[in-house]
C-alpha cells in the first residue's frame, strides 16, 4: 500500500463536484457530490446521538434497505437538525432531483448536511445547486478537492486522502474526505466522512470492515465531547478495480482492511488536530492495560479532559492532570504503578515512574509540549493491550468561535 495523490475521485468510476449554492454562505461553494459511474455497494456509520439528524435517518435507511448507492449529495451550512418532518422531506425532494438529474433511483441517492441545527434548507437553492453539481462533475484530483473544501464549516483546512494496494493481483484504490472542527466526540458507529474505492467486495465483508475499523479510529478522536447529530461516515465500493469479489476473510480483504485503517486513521487524526481554535494535535496511547475496553476508557477520558487539553495549550507539563482524568475513567488501574511520558519532534521525556515524579526538567517539557503534535504515552504494566485516542488543545479561540457560531 502505498499513499498517492487526490481524494474521493482517486479510485476508478468516481467522479466528485462542488457548486456555491448559497445554502448559507455567500461567495463560496457549499454543496458538494460524489458520484459513481455504476452503482456501489454501501456501508455507513451514524451517530449514537439520540437526537439524529434527518440525513441520517435518510442514510441509514438507504444502507440498509436499498440494492445499490450511486450519488450523495452534501451541503454545508444547515444541518438539517431537529426540523421535523419538513426537514425529512427535504431528504427526499433532494433525492428525487439528484435522481433526475443524474438518471439513478431516489433510493440510491445519500444525502449529508452540515452546519448550524434548526434551520430549514433553502429547497430551491439546493435544487438549483444538484444542477450546477452535474455541470461541475469531474474525476481528476481539482474536483475531489473542491468537494472536500465545499463541505467545510469552521474547518481552516479541508482534508482528503487516496492510497492504493494491490487486491486479487490488482492495482485498487481507496480515496477519503472529511469535515469536522467542533462539536467532535463521535460515537457512531459536527462530522462528515465519506471514502470511495473501487474495490469489488461483498456487501457483508464491506460493512463489517466498517463496522470494525471505525471503533480505533473516528470513535478515538474528541475535540469538545459532544457527540453531534449529524455524525456520518459512509464508504461506496463500486468494483471498478475488477479485481475477484472478495467474499472471505483472505490476504484480500485484510489487504483491504489495512487500507480502510490507514484512510479512516489519517482522516481522523487531521480532524482532530484541526479542532476550533487548536494550535496542536494531541496523542494519548495507553500501554500495558488488562484488556481493550480498559485502554480506550483511559486513553479516551484523557483527551477528553478540558484541564489536561488547557495544560497543554500552556504548553504546560500538568501530569497530575493526566493522572487524575485516567482515574475517573471508570477503568481500574494502580496509579502507583504507571510510568508517563511525553513525546514530539522536540524529544521524549519520562514525567513519572511508579506513579511519582521523576524530577524531570521542566525546560525541556515545555519544548516538547510546545510542537504542533504532541503525545503522551502511559504504562500501566498490566497487560498487553493498547490504545490510542486523538484530541487537541482547548483554547481562547474555542470559546470565540462557538460564542458567536450562528452569526
Amino acid at each position: 500500500m502505498r499513499e498517492i495523490a487526490g481524494g474521493v475521485t482517486a479510485a476508478r468510476g468516481f467522479w466528485a463536484g462542488a457548486a456555491a449554492a448559497g445554502i448559507k454562505y455567500a461567495g463560496r461553494d457549499d454543496m458538494a457530490l460524489i458520484y459513481s459511474q455504476v452503482p456501489c455497494k454501501a456501508a455507513g456509520t451514524f451517530t449514537s446521538n439520540v437526537v439524529k439528524a434527518a440525513p441520517v435517518k435518510w442514510d441509514k435507511k438507504v444502507v440498509e434497505e436499498s440494492p445499490f448507492v450511486q450519488a450523495v449529495v452534501i451541503n454545508a451550512g444547515i444541518a438539517n437538525a431537529c426540523t421535523g418532518q419538513e426537514g425529512m422531506d427535504c431528504c427526499q425532494e433532494t433525492a428525487e432531483e439528484a435522481a433526475q438529474v443524474f438518471q439513478i433511483p431516489p433510493s440510491a441517492v445519500l444525502v449529508a448536511s452540515t452546519g448550524v441545527i434548526g434551520m430549514q434548507l433553502p429547497m430551491e437553492r439546493l435544487r438549483a445547486g444538484i444542477h450546477m453539481l452535474k455541470e461541475n462533475k469531474g474525476t481528476d484530483e481539482s474536483h475531489g478537492t473542491a468537494a472536500a473544501k465545499a463541505i467545510m464549516t469552521t474547518d481552516t483546512v479541508h482534508k482528503e486522502i487516496a492510497v492504493e494496494f494491490q487486491a486479487g493481483g490488482r492495482t485498487v484504490h481507496m480515496g477519503g474526505m472529511c469535515k469536522g472542527s467542533g462539536m467532535i466526540h463521535p460515537n457512531m458507529c459536527t462530522m462528515l466522512g465519506f471514502v470511495t474505492t473501487d474495490v469489488n467486495i461483498s456487501k457483508e465483508l464491506l460493512e463489517k470492515a466498517v463496522r470494525e475499523d471505525v471503533k480505533d479510529t473516528f470513535n478515538m478522536i474528541s475535540v469538545d465531547g459532544d457527540t453531534s447529530t449529524n455524525d456520518t461516515l459512509l464508504v461506496l465500493a463500486n468494483g471498478m478495480g475488477e479485481n475477484p469479489e472478495i467474499v472471505e476473510e483472505n490476504e484480500d480483504y485484510q489487504a483491504f482492511a489495512a487500507a480502510l485503517n490507514y484512510v479512516n486513521t489519517w482522516l481522523a487524526k487531521k480532524m482532530a488536530g484541526d479542532g476550533e481554535g487548536a494550535t496542536a494535535l494531541l496523542e494519548v496511547t495507553m500501554k500495558g492495560c488488562a484488556s481493550k475496553e480498559q485502554a480506550v476508557k483511559l486513553a479516551k477520558s484523557v483527551v477528553t479532559s478540558s484541564l489536561v487539553k488547557a495544560a497543554m495549550y500552556g504548553h504546560d507539563a500538568n501530569w497530575g492532570r493526566i493522572l487524575c482524568a485516567m482515574g475517573y475513567s471508570g477503568a481500574s488501574f494502580d496509579p502507583e504503578q504507571v510510568d508517563l511520558y511525553f513525546e514530539s519532534k522536540a524529544g521524549r521525556l519520562q514525567i513519572i515512574e511508579n506513579g511519582v515524579s521523576t524530577g524531570y526538567s521542566e525546560e525541556l517539557a515545555t519544548r516538547i509540549l510546545s510542537e504542533p503534535e504532541i503525545t503522551v504515552v502511559a504504562d500501566v504494566k498490566q497487560g498487553e493491550a493498547t490504545a490510542t485516542a486523538w484530541g487537541c488543545d482547548l483554547t481562547y479561540d474555542y470559546v470565540k468561535i462557538n460564542g458567536d457560531y450562528r452569526s
